[in-house]
């Protein structure tokens, strides 16, 4: 069973930044391609980033110019990097693995944004 296990989360000021990170208990190099979800209270899950094997990367159009997403291979991790953020950023943010039969998810780490 592949576990993805998140951290990085917490309460930050509007403007503030944050990085979350995704460390696989697989290797990296299993998943054709990783990625962020996240879900606010009320709203459904939406697609934030996402990195594929061979380090293509897709962004929302709301995550452009202010997140990044990376991957450390050597860690089996990856990262979202979160400038600029806004309140309208808080949600659940859950990482998301995607091999070609399965896919996996991990238990999400809050991320919280104060006006």
């Amino acid at each position: 069973q592949v576990q993805l296990v998140e951290s990085g989360g917490g309460l930050v000021q509007t403007g503030g930044s944050l990085k979350l990170a995704c460390v696989t208990s697989r290797s990296i190099f299993n998943f054709n391609a990783m990625g962020w979800y996240r879900q606010a209270p009320g709203k459904e899950r939406e697609l934030v980033a996402s990195i594929s094997g061979t380090g293509n990367t897709n962004y929302a159009e709301f995550a452009k110019g202010r997140f990044t997403i990376s991957r450390d291979n050597a860690k089996d991790a990856v990262y979202l990097q979160m400038n600029s953020l806004k309140p309208e950023d808080t949600a659940v943010y859950k990482c998301h693995a995607r091999e070609i039969s399965a896919t996996y998810w991990g238990r999400g780490t809050q991320v919280t944004v104060s006006s």
